[in-house]
């Protein structure tokens, strides 16, 4: 009883597992597809259609795009979310649980009714659509999720030590830059990857926002209008591929800033 006891988690994670997974291994399986069809009997392996993708034009611009796009949002939204957790983690201010709600009331609301709102401000304002305005909608989004990573990071050990450098004589930016900055930086790291992780797989925003200059979720969507291919899987896997890498850094980096908290 008692070993049947410690199996059954194990097999209930296992299951959950293949549920999740599955699908994604199937589209990996696939794009190795020698055939035309990405169906079964799977026939390969080949790296034919991988040569094609590395090969076309539409969807490595729109992998330079979307690397474009995801890096520079998300460096924006970190700077942004340190500079507005800093300044309310230090200075208590009677309306600091008000600016906090409204620093995180965006994760709420959905990204189309943000994208058609960013849509219709910058049509009156005569900025017409972009990769500037995919990031710009970039930023907004991930704004909430870099504040509320940082802001729990700020605890008072951090504080103690700023206020030992401020009575040794250090300024305000000597604090943030050379104090607060390095202590802080598996936070900023880990922020600064989930948003640029968040950019990279986002559709509604980046179809709203983009005419010509495309990111690559946008020309994956173009593509499926014409049905699934073995090079649509292999386009699908690269995105699941670099994907994976962020989420593996920023567990690691998370990871380190907890160990070093121990």
């Amino acid at each position: 009883m008692n070993a049947v006891k410690l199996w059954v988690p194990w097999v209930y994670l296992g299951l959950a597992l293949l549920f999740i997974f599955l699908p994604v291994l199937v589209l990996i399986q696939f794009s190795f597809q020698n055939g035309m069809a990405p169906v079964p009997p799977f026939d390969g392996p080949s790296l034919k259609w991988w040569a094609k993708v590395l090969a076309n034009r539409k969807i490595t611009d729109g992998l330079g795009n979307s690397l474009l796009v995801g890096l520079g949002s998300a460096f924006v939204a970190t700077v942004l979310g340190f500079l507005a957790a800093y300044a309310l983690a230090r200075q208590k201010r009677r309306l600091s649980g008000f600016y906090q709600f409204l620093l995180m009331a965006p994760i709420t609301v959905s990204y189309l009714i943000i994208g058609m709102g960013l849509q219709i401000t910058f049509n009156y304002l005569g900025f017409g659509k972009s990769l500037w305005a995919v990031g710009i909608g970039h930023v907004v989004i991930n704004l909430p999720l870099t504040f509320a990573i940082l802001y729990a990071q700020l605890g008072e050990h951090q504080a103690n030590i700023e206020r030992a450098a401020y009575d040794l004589g250090a300024k305000d930016w000597q604090v943030v830059l050379e104090i607060t900055v390095p202590m802080l930086w598996p936070g900023l790291l880990a922020a600064f990857f989930i948003a640029a992780t968040l950019s990279w797989d986002e559709f509604v925003i980046a179809f709203l926002m983009s005419r010509f200059d495309v990111t690559l979720p946008v020309v994956i969507w173009s593509m499926l209008k014409s049905g699934l291919s073995p090079e649509l899987n292999a386009t699908g896997t690269l995105v699941f591929v670099i994907s994976i890498l962020a989420v593996g850094v920023v567990e690691f980096l998370l990871w380190r800033s907890r160990k070093s908290h121990v």
